[in-house]
Order: structure tokens, then sequence, then C-alpha cells
């Protein structure tokens, strides 16, 4: 990861995704255009700077650059919110060193966390990830769940690895292609914020070699996270399962974000995942249902 080839592909990336029809200018003369997506003056144009200062800025020579600057930029290129996060990061990441102070970052899952994941085990699948996508906690049905996790000696489970280098992963995400990129969306954005974690480095740089798919998407510069959402997986033992799953980040454990996947009572993916737990002796809890009016839940009779 460089500092400042990830500014310039990043801005690139984002200008080929737009055309003067987007973003309403009108292009320069009849001159045939070199490139897809806007050109570096029409950005200049629409963020209101020299072409000479949106040239040197894309080029990484940004020091001093204003939040005034970031956000104008930002509004030229149509960023969504996490791009203009993630831009502010890598200027930030170009700066000097006591504006580059690491992130906190939790260093183990605390007892009452692992509690959690526990007391939802039978009818919620969960687990904890750190920003690198390493599973550093899980319940038994998240693990029964992902039975395709593998690991080498002393390493804990990766979700990255899972996805692009594990065929298993391929049967079990139904839309393996919308997990693959949401993947990469998060490692880019954590690459961004800590673009100094030789962890990440080590990570991206495995995946890169290893996989086709991840080396071309990675190219893409897409930044962001799902936090909630419907994912369909096709599970060996127990079939077609559509889960809810939410992405809980924990702000008592900068870094660590809970993962659950479930279904409404009594659907067929609920049916499905107490199937699942019931194959490795897990009891899932009682179906709850709510009385007439305002009253309390009770836990279904039988």
């Amino acid at each position: 990861m460089n500092g400042r080839d990830d500014l310039r592909d990043f801005l690139m990336s984002r200008r080929a995704k737009l055309t003067p029809e987007d973003v309403n200018v009108s292009s320069y003369g009849q001159r045939a255009r070199r490139v897809p997506g806007l050109r570096r003056d029409e950005v200049a144009r629409l963020a209101g700077v020299s072409v000479d200062y949106y040239a040197r800025f894309e080029r990484g020579q940004v020091p001093g650059v204003s939040d005034s600057i970031l956000d104008a930029v930002a509004r030229a290129l149509r960023l969504t919110d996490v791009e203009r996060q993630h831009l502010g990061d890598l200027v930030r990441a170009l700066g000097p060193a006591r504006s580059r102070s690491p992130r906190p970052k939790a260093a183990a899952i605390r007892p009452s966390v692992q509690r959690l994941l526990d007391a939802m085990d039978g009818t919620v699948a969960a687990f904890v990830c750190n920003a690198n996508m390493d599973v550093v906690a899980h319940n038994t049905l998240g693990a029964t769940l992902f039975s395709g996790w593998r690991t080498a000696p002393g390493q804990s489970p990766n979700q990255a690895r899972f996805v692009f280098l594990e065929p298993a992963a391929r049967e079990l995400f139904a839309e393996w292609d919308n997990s693959a990129d949401g993947i990469v969306a998060i490692l880019r954005a954590h690459a961004g914020r800590d673009p100094h974690d030789a962890t990440l480095a080590a990570l991206i740089g495995e995946l890169s070699m290893r996989s086709d798919t991840f080396r071309v998407l990675w190219a893409r510069h897409d930044v962001g996270i799902r936090y909630s959402g419907v994912k369909h997986f096709h599970h060996p033992q127990v079939g077609d399962l559509t889960l809810d799953t939410e992405v809980i980040p924990l702000p008592a454990d900068p870094g660590l974000t809970l993962i659950t996947h479930c279904a409404p009572a009594g659907s067929p993916s609920d049916d499905g995942l107490r199937l699942l737990a019931s194959t490795i002796g897990l009891r899932s809890a009682p179906v709850a249902v709510r009385a007439p009016g305002f009253g309390p839940r009770f836990p279904a009779s039988g």
C-alpha cells in the first residue's frame, strides 16, 4: 500500500465513474476524450479550484489541504459519505507523522461480549471480527454456519481468506459476488484509515497473489460497509437459508464488529437454523409469542 498511489488511483477511479452529462458540465471543444469519465479540468471546474491545483492534489501533493477543499472535491466527484471519509483518511495518511497517530484497537474480546454471543446460540449465528476480518470470537452456531472456515496452526479464521480462497465459500454464499464486493470494500476502507497496518498489508498481498478476482476488485478502489441486509446461503447440511444480517460496531472495543445472522421466528430459514443447531447438540430457545394487548412475551408451550 502506497499513500500517494492510493490517493491518485482512488480519485481517478471516481472520475472514471462519471460523465460530463452526469454532472451537467459541457466539455471544452470537440476534442476526443482520451480517458473514460471526467477529465481533471472538469473536476477542477466543479470543485472551484485551478486545474494545476487539482492535478497536484491528485498526485498527493496536498500539504495543509483544508476540509473545505476536500468537501469541494467530494461534491464534484459525487462521493458518498463513506467515500468522503475515505478521501480524508487518504489525505491524512500523507500528512505529518504527528497527525497520523495509530487508531486504538481492542487487545482481546471481553468476557461479557463472549457471553452475549453464547446467549444468542441456537437461533442466531454470531461472531466478532476485527478490521482485518479476522474472526476473534464466535458462538457455536456461527462456526457451524461457516463450516468451511479453515485456519493454519495459531491463526484465527478470516472472512476474506474464506470468501476468496476456499471453494466452500462459493457454495455457501448464494450471491457470492455481492459478498466478495463487500469484503473488498471493507478492507479498502480500513486500508485508508490505517495504511501502516502491517498485518493488513500482508493479507492484501496474500489475497492479491492467490486470487485473480480479489486483485481485480481491489483495483476498483470501492469502499463501504453494509450495516444491515439480507444474505442468502446454501448450507451443505440444511439447504437454503435467507438470513437477516446486522453489522454492529462495538464502541467499547475499538476496531471490533459484531455480525449476526438470524431469521424471523417461524420462517423456513428459522427452522433451518434450529435444525442446524440441533445437529451439533445445541438447544434452541423456544419461540416467543405475545399475548393480546401490551402484555409481556411468553415462551410458546410444547
